[in-house]
C-alpha cells in the first residue's frame, strides 16, 4: 500500500445507493487530481445494482469499497464514512456528481493549510444533464471573486438558503469530530445545517470558479428528497432556524438570532403558500403553523409578532400565484393582528380588481426595484 493510501491528507466519502451506472465516472475524476495524497471511501449502502462490481474495479489502493448491511439511509451512510475516514480533510461527493477540474483538490487543500481558521471550502458547480454539461448553477455563485469569510459573517448569507452544493464543499475532520456530524432527524436540511454551525466556529473560504459538476437526474438524492411534498420537509426548514437561533442566543450575537428569524418567517410563508399549486396537499395547515410557531417562540408577543409578517409575506406569495381569495384571506388574518398596515390595505384593495391589480402590483415591485438598485 502507498504512503498515500497509509497516510491520506484527505478522505473522499463517496456514499452510492443504485448509482453503480456513475460511480466510474465520479471516482476517476478523484484518480486523476494533481493532489495525490488521499483515500476514497465507497460507502455501498447495500444497494443492489452493480456498485460493489464497479467499486472492486478499481485498482488503486486509495480506493476501498465499504458495503454496508443492512441499509443504513443516506445520513446514517454520511456519518459511517465521516467516522473511518483518515483524512485530515473530509470531501463528501455524490456517486452522481464529479470533480471538474484536475487542480480543485490542490487548491482546497492549499487554502485550508494557509489558513488554519477555515472550517471548510467550496465553489461554484455546473449542472451535468445526463453527460452534458447546461452552465454554471446561478445560486451556487456565492461572490464574482475568491475569498475568505469570517465565518459569522457568512452565516448571516448562509440563512437566507443554501447555495452550497453537497458536492462541493471539503471540510476539516474536527469540524464533524468537535462541532457536529449529519444529525440524523433532519433528512431533508443536514448539509444545510452542517454548514451553518460549523460557520459559527470557523471561517470559510469561496472559489469562484465552478471545479464541481452536480448532476440533476431522477436518482439523485436531492430529487428523490425535493419529490416529498412540503409538509414531508416542514420539520427540517423550520428547526434548522431555530436550532441555529438557540446557538446564537448562546454565544450573545443579535445579528445571528435576528436573521434566524427573518429566516423563519420566509420559510412559514413558504409553507403555507406553497408553489405546489396543483397539490395542496402539499401545503402547510394554519394548525400546524401554530404548533411549529409555539415552539420556534415561547413569547406570546414574538409569536405574535411573527404570524403578522408571516400572514403578509404568504398573502403576497398567493397573489404572486393568482390565489386572491386565498391572497385576500391572509392580509385579512395580519390586518386583525396589527390594523395600522397601510401598504397591506392597499394591497387587499388592489386584490379586488383580479389581475389588473396584479399587475398594477408588479409595476409597482419593478420601480421599488429599480429604485433600490439606483439607491
Amino acid at each position: 500500500m502507498t504512503t498515500e493510501a497509509t497516510n491520506p491528507t484527505v478522505s473522499f466519502i463517496v456514499p452510492c445507493y443504485n448509482l453503480g451506472h456513475l460511480l466510474a465516472e465520479c471516482v476517476n475524476s478523484i484518480l486523476t487530481q494533481t493532489f495525490g495524497n488521499f483515500e476514497i471511501l465507497i460507502m455501498d449502502d447495500c444497494s443492489p445494482d452493480n456498485t460493489a462490481e464497479v467499486a472492486q474495479s478499481f485498482h488503486d489502493p486509495r480506493v476501498i469499497h465499504v458495503r454496508n448491511q443492512p441499509n443504513l439511509g443516506h445520513l446514517r451512510n454520511y456519518n459511517k464514512g465521516i467516522r473511518m475516514a483518515r483524512g485530515k480533510y473530509i470531501w463528501l461527493i455524490s456517486a452522481d456528481d464529479r470533480l471538474r477540474r484536475d487542480y480543485v483538490l490542490e487548491r482546497y487543500v492549499r487554502v485550508m493549510e494557509d489558513h488554519p481558521q477555515v472550517g471548510y471550502s467550496f465553489c461554484a458547480g455546473c449542472a451535468l444533464d445526463d453527460h452534458e454539461e447546461t452552465g454554471v448553477i446561478p445560486s451556487s455563485r456565492y461572490r464574482q471573486q475568491d475569498g475568505i469569510f469570517p465565518g459569522r459573517e457568512f452565516l448571516l448569507d448562509l440563512l437566507k438558503g443554501n447555495f452550497i452544493l453537497a458536492a462541493a464543499g471539503m471540510a476539516r475532520k474536527e469540524c464533524y469530530e468537535k462541532v457536529s456530524y449529519f444529525p440524523e432527524d433532519m433528512p431533508y436540511g443536514g448539509d444545510w445545517y452542517l454548514w451553518c454551525v460549523f460557520a459559527l466556529n470557523f471561517d470559510v473560504a469561496y472559489f469562484a470558479e465552478p471545479m464541481v459538476n452536480y448532476r440533476v437526474h431522477d436518482l439523485s438524492m436531492s430529487t428523490i428528497l425535493a419529490k416529498k411534498n412540503m409538509r414531508a420537509i416542514f420539520g427540517d426548514i423550520i428547526e434548522l432556524p431555530a436550532r441555529i437561533r438557540r446557538e446564537g442566543e448562546r454565544i450573545g450575537d443579535p445579528a445571528i438570532v435576528s436573521r434566524c428569524r427573518e429566516t423563519v418567517i420566509g420559510q412559514y410563508a413558504e409553507c403555507l403558500a406553497s408553489k405546489e399549486i396543483r397539490d395542496r396537499k402539499s401545503r402547510i395547515t394554519l394548525a400546524e403553523f401554530e404548533e411549529s410557531l409555539a415552539r420556534f417562540a415561547p413569547s406570546l408577543q414574538e409569536q405574535r409578532e411573527i404570524r403578522c409578517k408571516v400572514f403578509c409575506r404568504a398573502g403576497d406569495r398567493f397573489c404572486w400565484l393568482e390565489e386572491f381569495g386565498d391572497s385576500a384571506a391572509m392580509y385579512r388574518r395580519a390586518l386583525a393582528i396589527k390594523p395600522f398596515m397601510p401598504e397591506v390595505w392597499l394591497k387587499l384593495a388592489l386584490l379586488k380588481t383580479g389581475n389588473v391589480g396584479a399587475k398594477i402590483r408588479q409595476l409597482l415591485g419593478e420601480v421599488r426595484h429599480f429604485a433600490n438598485l439606483k439607491g
